[in-house]
């Protein structure tokens, strides 16, 4: 099994995270986006849209974080990262895609703010999508009453939030304490082996 991936990327970081609870070996090919390595011909061959991660897994391709990670619990179910209730499992799927499409985006602003020098940067644009951030996470900690996880059991939703969780204090975002269901899945999420994939 070999990941494409870059290792800054919260979406590579999504896959190896699953990866690693699953316990599956692989091999880390690492794909260089400030040297746009994603648009090589030869890597354009696994992943079309020149984009990170793709998997390949004994010569079958696959790309797209949530579709990998998808793939990875079909092809190896134990131990299971979604839950057995299948209204439980479309709440994963749901809160999965709330992050990809309404939380992910705002980190990605960010980031491509923080690579700028610091005279650069649109301090408005970076207070703004902040504020956006800690609005997402007010949502999700009203998602969090009475739960430990997102979806009730540990998730395939909690996975997709840990690479954004380790970005939290480099980019300055400061959560409400009075978010006490957000706080605590947050130290849940901390104390898991593979959040130090998040780390480097």
């Amino acid at each position: 099994m070999k990941l494409y991936h870059f290792p800054p990327s919260t979406n590579s970081l999504k896959v190896r995270i699953a990866l690693l609870e699953k316990g599956l070996e692989f091999e880390s090919v690492v794909i260089d986006l400030t040297k746009r390595e994603q648009k090589d011909p030869e890597y354009l061959k696994i992943h079309p849209f020149g984009q990170v991660p793709a998997l390949d897994d004994d010569g079958f391709v696959v790309y797209d974080s949530t579709v990998i990670n998808e793939y990875l619990e079909d092809e190896y179910p134990h131990p299971p990262l979604l839950p057995a209730d299948s209204e439980d499992r479309a709440a994963a799927r749901l809160l999965e895609d709330y992050r990809d499409n309404h939380v992910n985006p705002h980190f990605v602003t960010l980031i491509h703010e923080y690579r700028k020098p610091e005279e650069e940067r649109d301090g408005g644009l970076i207070r703004q999508t902040q504020a956006n951030i800690v609005g997402a996470f007010a949502a999700l900690d009203t998602q969090l009453q009475g739960r430990e996880y997102l979806a009730g059991s540990f998730s395939l939703a909690d996975i997709a939030y840990m690479p954004n969780v380790a970005l939290l204090e480099r980019f300055q975002v400061s959560l409400d304490p009075d978010f006490k269901n957000v706080t605590g899945w947050i130290g849940r999420l901390r104390t898991r082996a593979s959040y130090s994939a998040t780390q480097n």
